[in-house]
């Protein structure tokens, strides 16, 4: 099966979203639930979405009539779906609304997050890095502590080396001089284009999303060697730091967490306990699974792993990169 690029395999989903019977999870155990130790830990979810389709327009969602994901997703659809999994915290991750509602997208999850008993309490934000007027856009949020970095969604519609501009490389280093980071969303096959931007931005820190979106199950010998080399030479940059999230969502219908398990272990091999963070993707993950079900595959996963490393994978690098307050 060829790699499925994150907006390509939106369009392709299986109409429905997480039809019963399509979600197997098939490693030990069907439920896939993993010790008492690992459940106990509280999860900071990196990588939350959420999208009010009364306030805002998201051009990828054309063409997904029969898919799952075009619905408004809102704080409250994402409480009832993380209630089982411990989740203490969340990061909100920009939606890829179109251009012009980059600001009120920014007030949106500003307001969340300073709600007292809002389960998001910080944000990455959108930005067009290559673009004239990023740095004016960005200097709005230079001191709001809130706002930890941006993204531009790199796999879908720029060019192959785009990130290795002149403007885009000034654009991410004036992130680093503002502490803030900038989320690398990539297609598998050009993380050596990312190696070249954190090269020439040795300041600014760097999250590389969805394991590079490295390919699951996939005969593409080519393009599984490019991704491998790929995490390792991103992992040999120390300002770079790894999500652990994402494949599920271009998992075959009937996946396991067998499936999931050779991208998710080579990450966590190459980067290392301290350089690893869970994120758990939805809505987009209900292409695939629910919240739990991701939620769960990972931790069958990692089960053998040592237990420094499963706080730090779900709770505790989280804690760390992005400077949250503890909750319990």
């Amino acid at each position: 099966m060829k790699a499925i690029v994150r907006r390509t395999w939106v369009s392709q989903a299986v109409a429905g979203g997480i039809a019963a019977g399509s979600l197997m999870i098939r490693s030990q155990s069907s439920s896939a639930h993993a010790d008492e130790s690992l459940s106990s830990i509280p999860i900071i979810d990196t990588h939350q979405h959420l999208w009010d389709l009364k306030r805002f327009t998201l051009p990828w969602h054309a063409g997904l009539k029969d898919s799952v994901l075009p619905r408004s997703y809102l704080p409250s659809d994402y409480t009832e779906a993380t209630s089982k999994a411990n989740v203490v915290q969340s990061v909100y991750m920009e939606v890829d609304v179109q251009p012009d509602q980059q600001n009120a997208e920014a007030d949106y999850v500003l307001e969340l997050c300073k709600q007292p008993k809002s389960q998001t309490t910080a944000a990455v934000i959108s930005g067009r890095p290559g673009e004239s007027g990023f740095e004016q856009y960005v200097q709005r949020f230079a001191k709001e502590p809130l706002i930890k970095g941006f993204r531009q969604v790199l796999h879908a519609g720029p060019p192959s080396g785009y990130c290795t501009s002149p403007q885009f490389v000034k654009s991410i280093r004036m992130l680093g001089e503002m502490n803030k980071s900038f989320d690398l969303c990539m297609k598998p096959g050009e993380l050596m284009d990312a190696v070249q931007l954190v090269d020439q931005c040795p300041k600014t820190k760097f999250i590389l999303d969805h394991c590079g979106n490295g390919p699951i199950n996939s005969n593409d010998e080519e393009l599984v060697a490019k991704w491998r080399k790929g995490i390792v030479e991103l992992a040999k940059r120390p300002n770079v730091i790894c999500k652990i999230s994402g494949i599920v969502a271009s998992a075959p219908e009937k996946w396991s967490a067998s499936d999931l398990a050779p991208v998710i272990n080579h990450c966590i091999d190459t980067f290392g306990e301290d350089r690893i963070m869970f994120a758990g993707d939805w809505p987009v993950c209900l292409l695939r699974a629910t919240f739990q079900q991701w939620v769960d595959a990972l931790k069958l996963i990692v089960k053998d792993r040592p237990a420094s490393l499963h706080k730090k994978l779900f709770h505790d690098n989280a804690l760390k990169f992005y400077g949250l307050t503890p909750r319990t």
